[in-house]
């Protein structure tokens, strides 16, 4: 290596350890977003935080039992705000703010939002078929492509799985159907069968690939108007057989080379992604890539595409990204979607890719 090389990336570490260390002490006391040009004073800095709480409540129509849980949400908010600043200075090429989760604290909102156990990496992700890259396209998006349907609040492992199985549907079809999730939560009680204890459970947690096995051993799912989603666990499996709407013929766990990720995604349709959702919680828009994020898997997307080049600040080259489908409604993120980084599984995006290989319809 080069002296010049050497110095290079010398100076990278030091910036990014520099970051990461500022970011640590929480000096920052509000987001960027919020404080632009606003003096930071103890009494106008308290004031700005009552404001935007106010604005909070309203957006997102939160209202609290009592004054005693108002004041405890209240500073969790406050504190929600500074870990925002930190997450915008660990990943600037994104913003980060206010969501509807900012009157959660992490804790809460792993368990309530995210709702999925640990996921463990595949062993046979290297087991799935190679397809040809040479000729794929330099940006792609099955939204454009009407293969994506709209996006909603609930069990994230359900919706990573219906959202791919619709896609391959209207791949097989040419029709774009909306299928159950409520089905999964309420009938889908696969286990893992290298991890005792670890079965699909409802509200508590699943996994996408429990769950695809599942879904071809019941033959398949219902359509979302025949068995409509509520976010809780009903108790009895209303599954009717005869009003299967989608069937799963098989799927595979696609390779965690990042080309094919892409083939399958032209080819197959949008994919059943595993991610760390630590910077979700905060993300307003534009592309994240974190300097340091986890790669703990705890939240199943949709993988609908991906982008060549994405805005990036002065300074910074644009960079290019992939397009998911979330399932917290279209008032969170870009309209309900997330750009996270392409090149280097940035929070475990790679780690855990699942695609239906093909799909029987009811007139097969």
């Amino acid at each position: 290596m080069s002296l010049h090389s050497s110095l290079y990336v010398i100076l990278s570490l030091l910036f990014i350890s520099a970051v990461y260390a500022e970011t640590l002490n929480g000096d920052d006391p509000l987001i960027r977003q919020v404080v632009d040009g606003q003096d930071t004073s103890s009494s106008n800095l308290l004031n700005a935080e009552q404001h935007h709480f106010s604005q909070f409540k309203s957006k997102f129509k939160k209202s609290y039992g009592s004054q005693e849980e108002h004041d405890y949400r209240f500073s969790v908010f406050k504190a929600n705000l500074r870990r925002a600043a930190r997450h915008q200075k660990l990943d600037p090429t994104a913003s980060h703010g206010v969501t509807q989760f900012s009157d959660l604290t992490p804790a809460e909102f792993r368990k309530q939002v995210l709702g999925l156990r640990r996921l463990r990496l595949p062993k046979d992700a290297n087991k799935a078929p190679i397809l040809p890259t040479s000729d794929l396209p330099e940006d792609f998006d099955w939204r454009d492509k009407g293969a994506v349907g709209p996006g909603s609040c609930g069990s994230c492992w359900s919706f990573s799985v219906t959202g791919a199985l619709e896609g391959a549907h209207f791949l097989a079809t040419g029709e774009l159907v909306s299928l159950s999730e409520q089905q999964l939560v309420d009938c889908d009680h696969e286990c893992d069968p290298e991890e005792p204890g670890s079965c699909d459970s409802g509200c508590n947690g699943g996994l996408m690939n429990s769950a695809f096995e599942y879904t071809l051993k019941a033959g398949g799912l219902m359509r979302e108007e025949d068995y409509p989603y509520t976010g809780t666990d009903r108790g009895a499996c209303k599954f009717d057989k005869n009003k299967v709407a989608a069937r799963v013929a098989n799927f595979s766990v696609v390779s965690l080379d990042e080309d094919q990720i892409a083939a399958n995604l032209v080819q197959n349709g949008p994919l059943a992604v595993a991610i760390n959702a630590v910077f979700m919680q905060t993300y307003i828009g534009g592309v994240s890539c974190p300097y340091i994020c986890s790669r703990r898997l705890d939240h199943g997307v949709l993988l609908v595409g991906y982008g060549s080049a994405g805005y990036a600040p002065v300074r910074m080259k644009e960079k290019p990204y992939w397009i998911i489908k979330n399932s917290w409604g279209e008032k969170w993120g870009e309209n309900g979607f997330y750009k996270i980084c392409r090149g280097r599984n940035v929070c475990g995006v790679d780690s855990m890719v699942s695609t239906v290989a093909a799909v029987q319809t009811n007139s097969q």
